[in-house]
């Protein structure tokens, strides 16, 4: 993560904890609202169903191996946020297009979700069904073969 870097948004993983595994620079997050810290060496968990939110502070880059446990199915849920952020499905804070990654995520019956932390489990699931039926009619299938080749 570049200096004074962060994650867009506030999220929870649904199914899994995430784990950074900090290898350079250091590490500020806000865990469940309390504040963290972890540097060179340190491992930072943020348990599933917790929110949370990472930052680089430092004047320098920070370098973390960030590890899902359980891996489910992350690497297609990846695949989804990185073809829309390659193919400019962004908006100027650099989001991934919520309709898209809702749809995507939908039609992938992902396991490895990461929901903003502001919207209720019920309200997630509600926007997935609503934009899995918009993407449906719009035609974002062809998105769904190019990122995970299925």
């Amino acid at each position: 993560m570049a200096p004074g870097g962060f994650v867009p948004f506030e999220h929870v993983h649904v199914a899994q904890d995430e784990i950074f595994h900090v290898e350079r620079g250091e590490m500020r997050a806000k865990v469940n609202g309390q504040e963290k810290f972890a540097k060179v060496g340190d491992t930072l968990i943020a348990p599933r169903g917790i929110k949370h939110i990472a930052y680089n502070d430092k004047d320098e880059p920070l370098v973390c191996i960030v590890e899902y446990q359980p891996g489910l199915d992350h690497y297609t849920t990846m695949q989804c946020f990185a073809g829309l952020t390659l193919d400019g499905f962004i908006d100027k804070r650099g989001l991934v297009n919520i309709p898209r990654i809702m749809y995507l995520l939908k039609r992938a019956e992902a396991l490895s979700l990461p929901r903003p932390a502001f919207a209720p489990e019920w309200m997630f699931r509600l926007g997935m069904e609503f934009f899995y039926r918009v993407g449906a009619a719009l035609g974002w299938e062809s998105l769904y073969k190019k990122y995970t080749h299925k």
